[in-house]
């Protein structure tokens, strides 16, 4: 048998072991994909009330025009806030369990729990923890308010009571958008259900896969660089902003790149599982928004439109992460 049968014979073997996976790519992934993008093209509704057409650009065009659709922009990128929080908080806890003490796995685990139970059992749990009627975080707060005197004082002072947050319930948030006409005012400033949900999101992001990474990363640096700092008469701050965090660029940059496109993805999950997105429509994200157009109002065609804009978005945003992290980045 000649060289050139038996290498066309491997590449028959591989395209046979191959043709599996792309069948199932392009069924269930390029496919759809496609179609999505067609859809997108199209006023298809499931319920059947108008005829089928394609309308091209119209609906992109009513995108522009959609108060929703800026709204649960806004929420999307809200929510998306408490991302720096998760990740530093992550390299923090990191350092904090690359110590060499006795124990240190155990704690390792602990913290890592969280991300391997189901998302949908901390979130019905953390909903349980937000009820302002009987959850433990607001009778902490109560508690805390009544046996300090606090309320007291600023009655005193003419400010008001403190009152403990209504948290799902509440259309309040840290930085006052007005949800009725998408504006910034000091009547919404409060804690409310986005804040909420950060809260919850950078509880469970810290012990996850970012720290698992950092961890990674921080037993990857020379130590011999360490050597040579103390040697200087670095202290631990110079050693760390000078040798640890330039080794860690790679990794960080990253972990920044996959959590903003995880934070433009989600939302799905919280909306879906603890406020339906309410209250009145302060949790919906873009994500909960397509399948609520879907497959609640069932307009397929504005959904499929809504979603391409939101992969536009994802795009741009990592391009941009791309082309100026990827400068701070040394390998």
């Amino acid at each position: 048998m000649s060289r050139r049968t038996g290498r066309d014979n491997e590449i028959r073997t591989a395209l046979f072991f191959l043709l599996p996976n792309f069948v199932g790519f392009v069924v269930f992934t390029a496919g759809p994909v496609l179609f999505c993008l067609a859809m997108s093209f199209s006023n298809w509704n499931l319920q059947r009330t108008i005829p089928f057409q394609w309308v091209w650009f119209r609906n992109f065009g009513e995108l522009l025009s959609d108060r929703d659709f800026w709204l649960y922009f806004i929420n999307t990128g809200y929510l998306m806030l408490g991302l720096p929080v998760a990740v530093f908080g992550s390299l923090f806890l990191a350092i904090l369990l690359n110590q060499q003490l006795r124990g240190i796995v155990a704690y390792r685990t602990l913290f890592y729990l969280p991300s391997i139970t189901s998302g949908v059992a901390l979130m019905i749990l953390w909903k349980v923890l937000y009820n302002p009627d009987f959850g433990p975080i607001n009778a902490v707060l109560e508690g805390f308010f009544r046996h300090t005197g606090i309320n007291r004082v600023l009655t005193a002072l003419g400010s008001g009571e403190l009152k403990a947050p209504q948290w799902l319930l509440s259309t309040q948030n840290l930085l006052g958008v007005d949800i009725e006409h998408v504006r910034l005012t000091l009547k919404q400033w409060g804690v409310g259900a986005r804040d909420a949900i950060i809260i919850m999101g950078v509880w469970t992001a810290i012990g996850g896969n970012n720290m698992l990474l950092y961890l990674a990363a921080l037993s990857n640096v020379p130590q011999e660089l360490h050597e040579a700092a103390q040697i200087d008469g670095a202290g631990r701050w110079a050693a760390f902003w000078n040798v640890t965090w330039p080794q860690l660029a790679p990794t960080t940059f990253f972990i920044l790149v996959m959590s903003c496109i995880g934070g433009l993805q989600g939302g799905f999950e919280q909306a879906r599982v603890m406020t339906a997105g309410g209250p009145a429509g302060t949790t919906t994200t873009l994500s909960y928004y397509i399948y609520r157009k879907a497959f609640e109002e069932f307009e397929i065609g504005y959904a499929s439109a809504v979603s391409w804009i939101l992969f536009v978005l994802i795009l741009v945003v990592t391009l941009v992460n791309w082309r100026f992290g990827s400068k701070e980045v040394s390998y």
